[in-house]
């Protein structure tokens, strides 16, 4: 009874990520599935202006006041039958480093495209590394309240750029100011939506009936109910079939569309998810002698690996916390595992689930379900945890930085503040931490965007009382050199460095130093990516 217990706990899982090109509305998509999931009674907006509360997910006072995701934040909730467990990525392209390390923990992806802006730079990025770990991907064209682009050109645009064949699940009634509701295609009939309330803050309300009911004509217009059917006659003819195991396999992506905002089209959205998302399923991992072996989500115990750290979510603490993704078995609280990297045992105490930076105690938790536990300094990124121990899952992919700086304190005063903060920092992969290897010099800042260093200073204030003076460096890009040191010809203006882990870099001014390095150094490798 206990396996089946087991089994079906995991069954019910469902980890997913949400990615997007910033502002695409990834994030109000995540407060409506709180909405409608019965967590919150009335759905933020994204920007918490007076009189409007802020986005849960979005925890950090520096994104409540801009309005964007700048952490990966994750949240656990009920939603009908299933567990829910959503990582809200941050969007921005100079934070693609920690969602890429966040993509990981997922097991499935939804990616939002703005109905106007179709398919954008960040959202190929992010699209191209979930093809990469075979991800499987739902499509949500989201903000069809407004005026965008034809839908048959944005399924088009979706299949073309991106290379996955494209099969719409529903389809709009309507576009613009006309969007009255969507159309379900496995279904066959038509959910029409009206408002209750400004800003989609309750649910909407919805009425089901035929393709047939004269209402429809009324509400859109007998050209726009011609061009509806129309487009459905188009879709049966030529359109992709949908099956799960090609969506399974990243072969296919089914295509909803709705308004987040409006909340029309939303809950179809989230019900048809569970139907279609994977639960946890195997892993594989690195064994000592170079093989490899699945980790089955229940029959082997608890496993799980550290995705993210992040510090100062709670400032009455100053602590830091690691999120672990749970590959398989059952956690419970206090349990002692197997520290992979470090060799010994360490007990999980006081472990929590996330909802928008508030805590709440965890008694158990299944393979699918994201934990945070308290960082007494023993973990890093990629570490991996088990009751059995004897082998690691696969290491997280590092990015070369591209923007590098010197940093220090306004104050004298406060230097023990200050490197308590940058190294909280290094060690949550914000920012990379570098230092030249002939000893000689302070430490060299990198990040893989600007708006990284911005974070970091503003933190550094913030969380640690401490102003900062920033001073950029000329150096443009960089890579890891793979090779013998002493046989390595460096070009003059660059700085050879080691990363937080003691791996060498070589730091370059300009993009033709590092290819003339790479050409002149035939036994060495300057990689990108580790």
């Amino acid at each position: 009874m206990e396996n089946r217990n087991l089994e079906e706990a995991i069954a019910s899982r469902r980890t997913f990520a949400i990615i997007s090109h910033p502002d695409a509305g990834k994030t109000t998509l995540t407060e409506k599935l709180l909405l409608y999931s019965g967590m919150v009674h009335t759905a933020g907006m994204v920007r918490g202006r007076k009189g409007r509360k802020a986005a849960a997910s979005d925890w950090m006072a520096m994104e409540q006041e801009r309005g964007i995701s700048i952490t990966a934040s994750a949240m656990q909730f009920p939603y009908k039958d299933a567990i829910i467990n959503v990582l809200d990525t941050p969007g921005h392209e100079d934070f693609s480093a920690d969602t890429y390390r966040t993509l990981t923990a997922a097991d499935c992806a939804i990616m939002v495209i703005d109905s106007a802006k179709g398919v954008e730079k960040q959202t190929r990025k992010l699209f191209e590394v979930c093809k990469l770990r075979k991800i499987p991907v739902l499509t949500f064209v989201n903000k069809m309240d407004m005026p965008g682009r034809d839908p048959l050109d944005l399924m088009a645009e979706v299949e073309s750029v991106l290379g996955i064949h494209a099969c719409a699940l529903n389809w709009p009634i309507g576009i613009g100011r006309d969007f009255t509701g969507v159309y379900d295609r496995q279904m066959n009939t038509c959910l029409l939506f009206t408002k209750v309330s400004t800003g989609g803050a309750q649910k909407a309300e919805v009425q089901t009936c035929s393709l047939e009911d004269p209402k429809i004509e009324r509400l859109i217009g007998k050209n726009g109910f011609e061009s509806l059917k129309q487009e459905l006659e188009l879709l049966n003819l030529a359109g992709n079939e949908f099956s799960l195991e090609a969506f399974l396999a990243g072969e296919v992506t089914p295509v909803f569309f709705a308004s987040a905002l409006t909340n029309f089209g939303v809950e179809p959205f989230f019900d048809a998810f569970l139907t279609l998302a994977p639960s946890p399923q195997k892993r594989h991992v690195d064994l000592p002698n170079g093989d490899e072996k699945s980790i089955d989500p229940v029959s082997d115990p608890f496993s799980a690996y550290v995705f993210k750290l992040q510090a100062n979510m709670d400032k009455r603490h100053r602590d830091s916390m690691a999120f672990l993704r749970i590959c398989s078995g059952q956690f419970n609280r206090d349990l002692v595992v197997k520290h992979h990297r470090l060799n010994r045992e360490i007990r999980l105490s006081r472990p929590h689930g996330m909802v928008a930076g508030e805590r709440s105690t965890v008694d158990s938790a299944y393979a699918g379900d994201i934990i945070g536990v308290i960082n007494p300094g023993v973990f890093s990124i990629g570490d991996t945890v088990s009751l059995n121990g004897g082998f690691n899952f696969k290491p997280l992919p590092q990015f070369q930085p591209e923007i590098f700086a010197k940093l220090h304190p306004k104050e004298i005063g406060k230097r023990k503040a200050f490197d308590k903060g940058i190294t909280q920092l290094a060690e949550e992969g914000s920012i990379q931490l570098l230092r030249p290897i002939d000893g000689y010099g302070d430490a060299i800042f990198a990040a893989v965007g600007r708006l990284q260093f911005e974070v970091m200073q503003y933190r550094l204030k913030d969380e640690y009382g401490v102003e900062t003076v920033l001073t950029s460096l000329p150096f443009q890009c960089s890579g890891w050199l793979i090779g013998p040191l002493e046989n390595f010809k460096k070009p003059s203006t660059s700085l050879l460095v080691t990363d937080r882990s003691g791996k060498l870099m070589v730091l370059f001014e300009e993009n033709w130093e590092k290819q003339y390095a790479i050409k002149e150094n035939p036994n060495h490798q300057i990689v990108d990516i580790l």
